[in-house]
């Protein structure tokens, strides 16, 4: 099995039992060993009291890619800790694109920088993820 294949592999998985990510219209448009995209557009319900995407719902974005990227090594890995600077407002209808890369991964812990952007390509958010590998994993390897 290539490290493609296993990351492709891993995401199946994790996405037939991610009903958060789903019930949110969050998609996958890219997963790569250490890496992964995913995408959301703001509905209504995402919205707060300044008619801008709640900083929830952008935090959660960053955080699902975050969890596809450093679970693509079919190991389980959670999150250890995260942190999330806004930059600015998520808008109505946009498409929000969070862009997960591996920093480091040593051991059992990893970091990860989550770039969410809107439409125009201007960041709306920076996301930093601190991962743990715990046991298991998603799928039998031979």
């Amino acid at each position: 099995m290539t490290p493609q294949e296993r990351a492709e592999r891993s995401a199946e998985q994790m996405w037939s039992t991610d009903k958060a990510t789903q019930f949110l219209g969050m998609e996958i448009t890219h997963i790569a060993p250490g890496e992964a995209v995913m995408t959301m557009r703001v509905r209504d319900e995402h919205l707060n009291g300044h008619h801008i995407c709640h900083g929830g719902y952008i935090f959660t974005l960053a955080d699902s890619a975050f969890a596809f990227a450093c679970n693509s090594y079919n190991t389980l890995v959670v999150a250890q800790q995260n942190s999330i600077t806004y930059l600015s407002p998520g808008k109505a209808g946009e498409l929000l694109t969070a862009t997960a890369t591996e920093v480091s991964r040593t051991g059992r812990s990893g970091v990860y920088d989550v770039v969410v952007t809107g439409e125009d390509g201007r960041k709306v958010a920076l996301f930093r993820g601190l991962s743990r590998q715990i046991s298991g994993q998603h799928f039998e390897e031979d």
